[in-house]
């Protein structure tokens, strides 16, 4: 029978993988300010992959004060959430839509990192790995925060810019007989 694993264990793979999904983050964070037309929006992009780094390397750290190696193991929920926005931003939005859609998205990356951290900080603690713990926290900290401003960018105008822009497209439709409407060109040009 083969040896159970330990929490330790459980501790290290879920570095790896997190280390993983920090890597995936920095290469996904820069196609997604690119795809940003609110400029708010771009600079907390570029502002939370400048963090992304310095986490990584933070993970480096922890991985060093339980003297282990600093090596990922391949993140397949991060993967399935980057893949998922790359889709969203391929998607034919007006601007105001498509940034309310990367914001989505990016709230769906920080709730994943939120989780993987809150289990990595209350693991590290409880095994007494308090450097590793503060480091983690560090981390967790400013994944809630960059949450937090996501949310004020969404709450601060795009959000109701892109139902702006349904109602506008809604006071576009042409009336075609008794009862019933059909949508201009321009207008259906911009839907999918």
């Amino acid at each position: 029978m083969a040896d159970m694993g330990t929490l330790h264990d459980a501790f290290v793979d879920e570095l790896r993988d997190t280390y993983d999904a920090e890597k995936q983050l920095t290469k996904a964070l820069p196609k997604m300010a690119k795809a940003a037309s609110s400029p708010e929006l771009r600079k907390a992009f570029e502002t939370h992959l400048e963090e992304t780094r310095q986490q990584v390397q933070r993970l480096e750290q922890v991985f060093a004060s339980i003297e282990e190696k600093a090596r990922g193991k391949h993140c397949e929920g991060m993967a399935g959430i980057v893949e998922e926005a790359q889709s969203m931003m391929q998607e034919d939005f007006d601007d105001a839509t498509s940034d309310a859609v990367l914001i989505a998205s990016a709230q769906r990356v920080e709730h994943y990192e939120i989780a993987a951290y809150g289990a990595l900080v209350a693991w590290a603690r409880v095994m007494g790995h308090e450097d590793a713990a503060d480091l983690l926290q560090e981390t967790l900290d400013e994944e809630k925060a960059a949450d937090k401003k996501l949310n004020t960018i969404a709450e601060g105008g795009i959000n109701e810019q892109a139902a702006e822009g349904l109602q506008e497209e809604e006071e576009e439709l042409e009336p075609v007989g008794a009862g019933s409407s059909r949508r201009s060109p321009s207008s259906s040009a911009r839907r999918r």
